[in-house]
């Protein structure tokens, strides 16, 4: 069934040289939603004029500010409200994502029906797992728990009065904005829900070890400024992310490198790594793909101290921060 596509339901898709990818996530939401705004980050692949073509109303945003998801998303927000309210519900959506057929009427009906829930998002999955150990592990990741939740990713259908009431996304925020603003509905009384529906086809294209790393550093980056900004919460937001990073990335080798300066047995403490992936993989049952995740997330460890070292060090020296991509 196509929901009814009044002004109350629309959608806001952002994105930056998406290509293929694109036109695949307009065609996804083109006649299931009453409005459609795309917000481009300075794309030069013709996704602007795909966007118009489809009847979208296209916000370029301002190339003399740095591109954010966060300020992207903003803008889509301020293009719903045109000087008024915004609509009932919004579909957010990432340029390089399309929507599952089903998935717009099944969560606005379970909106509808909870009155407290400001959020609902479903299965993510990547389009092409078996390309590259990295599109597999992304779509590993997205595998979260249904039922109440702490946050959404970039997909996921939304209630406007209550991005309303918490000013929608921090546009300060280069990454991990979708949990930094879950964080703030939740200690509003709003409830995020995590469905057991196929939300998104989303096509990572991770084929190079350089992007992988990237977007593990980025991640690195996030937990950074949420522990910044909500690390006394209750929610303790990007505390333990921080944490972790730092012990496994930063702390483990930097002790065993200064350590053989008095002891050549210092060495030894980079044992804890594998150690560590052992302990992961148990969880798994040791097979091939718990050895996977257990391998790049002790790995990854390493990129996500680079990403808390690179905020701490810009917020000291007073630095703003550009996005980071990893296509």
């Amino acid at each position: 069934m196509i929901p009814d596509l009044s002004p109350d339901l629309a959608a806001i898709l952002i994105g930056r040289n998406e290509g293929e990818r694109f036109l695949r996530c307009l065609a996804s939401v083109k006649g299931r939603v009453g409005r459609i705004v795309y917000v481009d980050s300075g794309s030069t692949d013709g996704s602007v004029e795909a966007a118009r073509a489809a009847g979208a109303l296209v916000i370029p945003l301002d190339r003399s500010q740095p591109f954010t998801a966060a300020r992207a998303r903003n803008a889509g927000l301020e293009a719903l409200r045109g000087g008024g309210a915004l609509p009932g519900f919004i579909q957010f959506v990432d340029g390089d994502c399309e929507v599952q057929p089903l998935w717009i009427d099944t969560a606005l009906a379970f909106l509808q029906a909870h009155p407290q829930a400001a959020v609902a998002c479903g299965r993510r999955r990547e389009r092409f797992p078996q390309a590259s150990v990295y599109n597999h592990l992304c779509d590993l990741e997205w595998d979260t728990p249904v039922g109440q939740a702490r946050a959404c990713g970039g997909d996921a259908l939304m209630r406007g009065a209550a991005l309303d009431q918490v000013g929608g996304y921090n546009p300060r925020l280069i990454a991990g904005e979708e949990p930094e603003m879950c964080l703030r509905l939740r200690q509003k009384g709003w409830q995020v829900w995590r469905l057991d529906a196929e939300m998104t086809l989303h096509d990572a294209a991770l084929t190079r070890l350089s992007q992988w790393w990237k977007r593990t550093r980025r991640a690195g980056h996030a937990y950074a400024e949420g522990a910044a900004l909500h690390g006394s919460s209750p929610d303790a937001l990007g505390v333990a992310g921080q944490r972790r990073a730092l012990i496994w990335g930063l702390t483990v080798p930097v002790s065993a490198i200064t350590g053989s300066v008095f002891t050549p047995w210092a060495g030894l403490i980079l044992l804890l790594w594998p150690l560590q992936m052992i302990r992961l993989s148990a969880r798994g049952g040791f097979g091939r793909t718990a050895w996977q995740q257990a391998f790049f997330l002790v790995f990854g460890k390493l990129a996500e101290a680079q990403g808390v070292a690179e905020y701490h060090l810009r917020r000291l020296i007073g630095r703003p921060a550009g996005i980071i991509e990893y296509k």
